[in-house]
């Protein structure tokens, strides 16, 4: 298992967004950002991103 110190540094050093917005465009909704699924072929957004999680 993970140590929880890792993982919590980890997340404090990374910019969640930044990591995700190089494989999937992202679209701003609200305090959150939205992208259609990149595992699924689909026409509107399901995946959401959220900064502060």
């Amino acid at each position: 298992m993970i140590p929880q110190d890792f993982l919590q540094q980890l997340l404090d050093r990374t910019d969640i967004v930044a990591v995700i917005e190089r494989y999937v465009p992202l679209k701003k909704a609200g305090a959150n950002y939205q992208a259609r699924c990149p595992f699924h072929n689909e026409k509107s957004p399901s995946f959401s991103v959220s900064p502060t999680k």
